[in-house]
């Protein structure tokens, strides 16, 4: 009996065939881990400003997810669009039809939700331009793309009541500029991006836009406040700015992290009731 007989000696090509099969059906996963912060920041804020979760708070909360989740092989495929990416292509159909068969269910029960896909629609179509023309990484298309991500707050306070209010478009407004502070810290690691002035326009003029907002009383004034977080990470940063360009890229993530932590509980707590209601 010839050795290669045995159940556990293969022939070396049928073993590279089923690699493939294997790496095909092995899920993609967004890289950058702190784009789940953010949308899971996002919507919690949505949902504390709901004040209340139900069934169709989990079904948005995994919509947003899978959209999230597509987002990755998307890009993938389209900076490598010389070639095909099977295993790209397949989980990127497959997040993508979860994630619209989810938000049309979600859009029978809340049609008020149809604004917010639109503008997920057309960041993604930004995104692929981006991509297309080699500036994923500017700072318009991120500022883009965390727009995009932080309309999760909306996405959650809509499909959990049934509407859409001022202060929900407010919540999404104010998350977007605060997460997208971070890129003018990031920036700070790089030598072509090293300029403090870029930034110091960035959060005046955020804060220009949030104290018009708390004047048309779009956020309360706690929740206008809780951007003083991202004020005092970037005095922080500019005070250790030699550790801020030096440090692993680990250390920054974790610094991030933290005050993005301490906004998102800030910004949550600032809309829940002062009581609970009576059972």
């Amino acid at each position: 009996m010839a050795l290669s007989s045995f159940p556990f000696l293969t022939n070396s090509s049928e073993s590279h065939k089923y690699d493939q099969v294997l790496l095909w059906c092995r899920p993609t996963s967004a890289p950058e881990q702190g784009v789940f912060l953010v949308l899971f920041g996002s919507f919690l804020t949505g949902a504390a400003l709901a004040q209340q979760w139900n069934q169709w708070t989990n079904l948005a909360l995994i919509c947003a997810f899978l959209t999230l989740q597509m987002e990755h092989p998307y890009v993938v495929q389209l900076k490598q669009r010389k070639s095909w990416k099977p295993r790209f292509l397949i989980w990127a159909s497959i997040y993508g039809m979860s994630a619209l068969s989810l938000a049309i269910l979600l859009g029978f029960h809340s049609p008020i939700l149809l604004p917010i896909y639109a503008l997920v629609v057309v960041a993604l179509i930004a995104d692929g331009i981006a991509v297309v023309k080699q500036k994923h990484k500017s700072i318009a298309n991120e500022m883009i793309s965390f727009a995009a991500i932080s309309l999760a707050a909306p996405l959650a306070y809509g499909a959990t009541t049934g509407n859409l209010s001022v202060e929900a478009m407010g919540m999404w407004i104010l998350n977007t500029l605060f997460f997208s502070s971070a890129i003018y810290t990031i920036k700070l690691r790089k030598k072509k991006t090293q300029s403090l002035k870029p930034g110091i326009i960035y959060h005046g003029l955020s804060v220009l836009v949030l104290a018009a907002m708390y004047s048309l009383d779009y956020l309360s004034l706690i929740t206008a406040l809780s951007f003083a977080v991202a004020l005092i990470k970037f005095g922080i940063v500019h005070f250790v700015l030699d550790w801020y360009r030096q440090a692993r890229f680990q250390a920054i993530a974790i610094f991030e992290t933290r005050f993005a932590l301490v906004y998102i509980a800030i910004a949550s707590i600032s809309v829940l009731p002062a009581h609970l209601p009576p059972r």
